[in-house]
């Protein structure tokens, strides 16, 4: 068993995950709109271009999103989507990308006692990320 990140966008799923896909080298394997349903049931409340489901490949996970209406999205909180980059310029490479017009930054890159570099920030999509670069400081 494998869990699957599911995240929830405020009417700019598409693009976010499309930004993802591109920074991250992941690959959007379907997507269905509001206007795809085959019955007026079938649809959230809002225009025919609300993605109802999506999915991308990153890796060997699948992340899977939709928008919300405005009534139903809530912020998230409680988590973190964590990336462990493998050199130091793909760190300040996916954190430039995803961190550009950033929300909010919780901690800008910077060195830790566990981590050459290390970041924490929500995006503008209000996703909130991690990113780790161990480097020098891997265990073992």
């Amino acid at each position: 068993m494998e869990p699957t990140l599911y995240l929830f966008f405020k009417g700019n799923c598409l693009e976010a995950m499309s930004h993802y896909a591109e920074v991250l080298g992941g690959r959007i394997n379907g997507v269905f709109r509001n206007g795809d349903a085959p019955d007026p049931e079938s649809r959230m409340p809002g225009g025919d271009d609300l993605v109802l489901n999506l999915a991308m490949s990153l890796g060997n996970a699948t992340v899977m999103a939709s928008d919300n209406t405005e009534g139903m999205y809530d912020r998230p909180q409680g988590f973190r989507i964590s990336i462990a980059p493998t050199s130091r310029a793909e760190f300040d490479r996916i954190h430039d990308a995803l961190a550009q017009d950033a929300e909010s930054v919780e901690m800008a890159p910077g060195e830790t006692f566990w981590a050459e570099r290390f970041a924490m920030f929500t995006d503008r999509y209000g996703t909130p990320w991690m990113l780790s670069y161990e480097g020098n400081r891997a265990a073992g």
